[in-house]
């Protein structure tokens, strides 16, 4: 039997060992951790529980399709409910929208609140969609790099409409232009932060992200969001994946360019297919270092990265959801900030994650738990300590103001991440939550390739190579990855 290893266990590397094992390879899974899932894991402070990284779940099919591969009932093993508010958003000016996960229930209350009129709403939409639709089967179900992708139906549709996909203007140029009210133009730019970009520089080719929230919904896994991890990490373990926790890998070997295993722990372990669901540049940096990096991933722009507070609050707040918003005042130069200052900005848009909404046990009785993310630069080197303690101090007011609270006597617990936690922790290139930012019309091209141009059986996964970063987009990569170990060996 062929075999296949896997550097790293987020979820795509999970995902990939799964869809290897089933192909026919024997799989081992070798994690630097004590354990899997890396950005999508929990913890507890006492008696709350939090999810330490992504707090947002859609698409939940991709995760079931990985029972379904191995003839497993998923509702068997992981289940999750669809969510009636995807968000709630807040405005200092005193306007709270509710987006509803009903398309039709949504537009009204933008009639409602913002005297948008409907016919605007659902036209935009319409766009969302068929964006997605010309570019689903392109760009996000198989290898950019590979020549084979264009020589197909959906390539030659998706060129003939390509005016459709708006990627010669900004997000925030369409939805300035087709929506106009300020408080739903920055609404939908803030689906740009969903991977880590600008809206003021991101194309207009984004907006596919609105259409798969208010199309196909945002959902809530019962026991939180590592059940994820912990689900498909022992969906593996039963099809007889091995993992080596607490085993860093040193290096990745070849012989003649073609892959033939790798060293961890000072020990070699052959493999005929190798995949690595590591950090692209960090890949290429310790486990790749006769390889020059691409200079195209080199240079890229880093996306986003964040502080997050994890506070144990001592009460509960009706108006709040499992995900709310509370918006900054000047958008563009939150933005400027954060990607063209390398700085913290000033006035923030403050993200409150409550999962103690849903799921059972996560916060003492009359309390909740609250994950509050704030985007940032990436690190190059910035005084977070000093800049973690300002912007604590700005984030409470600011909620205090709008929640119309005194939060800094409700915090009875906390624990703090910052970008350079963030990379010690998950291996993410200077803490990047989604690796390369997509600021470019160009971005999805510049991702690096789900596989080696300089060596043979050598693939990639995760957020950081095509098709990008975030629960969906990493799921997809995993079966890129064994679409092309199928067609390559």
């Amino acid at each position: 039997m062929k075999k296949a290893i896997i550097i790293g266990s987020g979820i795509a590397g999970m995902a990939s060992a799964i869809r290897l094992k089933k192909i026919g390879y024997s799989v081992s899974v070798f994690e630097s951790n004590s354990y899997p899932g890396g950005k999508l894991s929990d913890f507890r402070l006492n008696k709350f529980r939090f999810d330490a990284g992504p707090p947002l779940f859609t698409l939940p099919n991709l995760v079931d399709d990985l029972f379904i591969l191995c003839g497993e009932n998923p509702s068997d093993f992981f289940n999750y409910k669809k969510k009636e508010i995807a968000c709630n958003y807040f405005w200092e000016d005193g306007v709270n929208l509710k987006a509803y996960s009903n398309q039709n229930k949504f537009i009204n209350e933008v009639e409602i609140k913002l005297g948008v009129h409907k016919s605007i709403i659902k036209k935009y939409l319409e766009k969302a969609k068929e964006k997605y639709e010309l570019v689903e089967n392109i760009f996000l179900k198989k290898s950019l790099h590979d020549f084979s992708t264009y020589l197909t139906l959906d390539t030659l549709k998706a060129l003939f409409k390509i005016s459709k996909l708006e990627i010669n203007n900004s997000l925030h140029d369409i939805n300035s232009n087709q929506l106009k009210e300020k408080h739903l133009v920055q609404f939908y730019d803030r689906y740009a932060t969903y991977n880590g970009s600008d809206p003021y520089k991101t194309p207009g080719i984004m907006s596919i992200i609105q259409h798969l929230e208010s199309n196909f919904g945002t959902y809530v896994p019962i026991k939180g969001m590592n059940d994820i991890t912990q689900s498909i990490y022992k969906l593996a373990k039963r099809q007889g994946i091995k993992f080596n926790f607490n085993t860093k890998v040193n290096e990745i070997i070849k012989d003649n360019k073609i892959v033939n295993g790798v060293i961890a722990g000072g020990k070699k372990y052959e493999s005929d297919v190798v995949v690595s669901n590591v950090d692209i540049k960090l890949t290429y940096k310790y486990l790749l270092k006769d390889i020059p990096t691409p200079k195209h991933i080199q240079k890229a722009e880093r996306s986003s990265s964040a502080i997050i507070f994890y506070w144990g609050i001592s009460k509960q707040f009706n108006q709040l959801d499992l995900h709310n918003v509370l918006f900054s005042e000047n958008y563009k130069m939150e933005f400027d900030y954060i990607f063209n200052k390398k700085d913290v900005p000033k006035d923030n848009t403050i993200y409150i994650n409550i999962t103690s909404k849903d799921v059972e046990g996560d916060a003492p009785k009359n309390c909740e738990n609250w994950f509050v993310m704030i985007n940032t630069p990436s690190d190059y080197g910035q005084n977070w300590d000093d800049l973690t303690k300002k912007l604590r101090s700005r984030v409470i007011k600011r909620i205090n103001k709008i929640l119309n609270c005194k939060l800094e006597d409700l915090i009875v617990e906390e624990s703090i991440m910052t970008p350079p936690i963030i990379e010690n922790k998950t291996k993410s290139f200077r803490g990047a939550l989604y690796g390369q930012s997509s600021n470019s019309k160009f971005s999805a091209f510049l991702r690096h390739s789900n596989f080696s141009n300089n060596i043979k059986n050598l693939y990639f996964c995760g957020g950081s190579v095509h098709p990008g970063g975030g629960i969906p987009l990493c799921l997809m990569s995993a079966k890129i990855v064994e679409d092309l170990v199928n067609s390559k060996s």
